[in-house]
């Protein structure tokens, strides 16, 4: 087999050989989801502190209700950086439980839920 002199050359000859996917595409399970996210936030955390929660909505990110009413706290930064899931019951309940009944809103692990 020669070597290909390019990689749009390669990645065509790779791709000629793939089976086209469903109509339909496969949904990951909720539990699976919210495990994942765990495990990326855990990782996150591990390399350092996280934005506190003004800043994580500043970026764009909503908050769920927990992580409002701890950025109204007179509290400092180094309290609103935690990751305040990792404490959550909704982050148990859908690890464990497909279909959680979580319905808080701009939680990540209600939004996992394939409702």
């Amino acid at each position: 087999m020669s070597k290909p002199n390019t990689d749009e050359e390669f990645f065509s000859r790779l791709s000629a050989n793939v089976e086209p996917a469903e109509a339909t595409p496969i949904k990951a399970p909720s539990r699976l989801k919210a495990k994942v996210y765990s495990a990326l936030v855990r990782c996150q955390t591990a390399s350092g502190p996280l934005l506190t929660v003004s800043a994580s909505e500043a970026n764009g990110r909503s908050l769920c209700v927990f992580e409002k009413a701890v950025e109204i706290l007179p509290v400092g930064d180094g309290i609103k950086s935690l990751n305040f899931c990792r404490v959550c019951h909704a982050r148990i309940a859908a690890e464990k439980m497909e279909n959680a009944p979580i319905f808080w809103l701009h939680c990540p692990y209600a939004e996992f839920q394939n409702r």
